[in-house]
């Protein structure tokens, strides 16, 4: 799933970036508020991390013309803003959680994670689709009880399918949750992930709609 960090401080956005990668997250990393505001207008994101301290446009005008725009991506606001008008003004702004600095990188995956399971609909981490148990935390994923290893680019497409089941995603959609800016799109890499995915997993689990792309079905 494709993150967008929000944060001008670069030893504290290099230590979310490698903790976001290392939980299967693709990042975008915007380090001023204009950056951001085009990143939210031109890309899709499952999340957004923003600290409000930013230069040029600070991150509550960021948030609060997001929430204008209709855009409800979940928002996991950061700052060392540590009052409770701040933390209630920038809830009420349309964040949908508040980590203080300093912060440990463990809990800032934990939040992002269960923001993901509330706007995906889901109350617990695990993910469970006929015979197939993927568990995002962990990142593993068996079928029938047996554990089946994926590259971080099957992962990353499973995630993408199964967190919408029934909702066909184009080829481009599953291309922007698996490359980030600084990432060049391997031609024909998502058909090559399809089928390594159908021969792990089961041919039956993926389905191609003709001149859309793939779905994997509701139960």
């Amino acid at each position: 799933m494709r993150v967008l960090l929000i944060e001008d401080d670069d030893l504290i956005g290099c230590g979310i970036e490698a903790g976001l990668r290392q939980a299967s997250f693709t990042v975008d990393w915007a380090r001023d508020g204009h950056k951001a505001s085009l990143a939210l207008d031109t890309t899709s994101y499952a999340l957004v991390v923003l600290d409000l301290g930013l230069p040029r446009v600070s991150g509550m005008d960021v948030l609060k013309r997001l929430r204008e725009a209709g855009n409800d991506v979940p928002v996991l606001v950061l700052t060392a803003r540590g009052t409770v008008v701040d933390r209630v003004g920038g809830l009420e702004a349309g964040a949908d959680d508040y980590l203080g600095k300093p912060f440990d990188l463990t809990e800032l995956i934990a939040r992002c994670r269960a923001l993901l399971r509330r706007a995906q609909g889901r109350s617990v981490e695990l993910i469970r689709y006929r015979e197939l148990t993927v568990n995002p935390a962990s990142q593993t994923v068996e079928v029938a009880g047996k554990r089946v290893s994926l590259t971080s680019r099957e992962w990353a497409i499973l995630i993408q399918l199964l967190t919408n089941q029934g909702i066909p995603q184009s080829r481009s959609r599953l291309e922007e949750s698996l490359y980030g800016w600084q990432e060049e799109i391997e031609s024909n890499a998502i058909e090559v992930h399809v089928s390594n995915l159908r021969k792990k997993l089961g041919a039956k689990l993926i389905r191609t709609v003709r001149n859309i792309g793939y779905v994997v079905e509701k139960p």
